[in-house]
């Protein structure tokens, strides 16, 4: 069983997971799929054809359009934007959209804006406000317009300092490797 405030509307063919909590003023359409154990703040919008994993947290006033998938243990903050359309024209609906893919792990900050059709990688961290245009490596920090590499974070949530190519969190001692922009975990 899920809890949804008597406010939301939750249309009939929505899926929602065990244990989730759907707060004020939210709506849910037919077809959405929502996993277990997580949470969706007040004014959240969820379209038809989006898929949430398990333990997502998205905050207040964060729209999920049509394309996105959310992994878990994704975090959405306050009023971020995800896009699916990027030549929107209202003369010109379109009914295939382009696809975003946010990985396990992944925080999203509080207003920034994801341009769709690219992936956010695991564990990466998009600070408050950046405006993504390409990819986002596992790990990374990105800020700014448009979002760049500004360093490297531990799942755990800590900034890694590679040295020679390694890392090793000093929170959890997760172990990492980075060659280019590409970071991994390491046992």
């Amino acid at each position: 069983m899920y809890y949804a405030h008597p406010s939301s509307i939750i249309e009939k063919g929505a899926k929602i997971g065990q244990n989730t909590k759907i707060w004020h003023f939210c709506h849910i359409t037919a077809g959405a799929k929502i996993g277990e154990k997580c949470t969706l703040g007040q004014n959240v919008f969820v379209d038809g054809k989006v898929k949430i994993e398990n333990y997502v947290k998205i905050h207040n006033n964060v729209s999920v359009y049509d394309g996105v998938t959310l992994k878990d243990y994704v975090f959405c903050g306050p009023s971020m934007v995800f896009t699916n359309d990027p030549v929107p024209r209202s003369k010109y609906p379109k009914k295939d959209f382009v696809k975003t893919l946010v990985k396990e792990g992944a925080s999203i900050g509080a207003g920034a804006v994801i341009i769709c059709g690219h992936t956010i990688g695991k564990h990466a961290f998009v600070g408050a406000g950046a405006v993504v245009v390409e990819d986002v490596s596992d790990y990374a920090v990105v800020v700014g317009v448009p979002a760049r590499i500004v360093g490297w974070m531990c799942e755990c949530g800590e900034s890694l300092n590679f040295e020679d190519g390694k890392a090793q969190c000093q929170k959890c001692k997760r172990k990492y490797k980075k060659k280019d922009k590409k970071v991994r975990e390491i046992s």
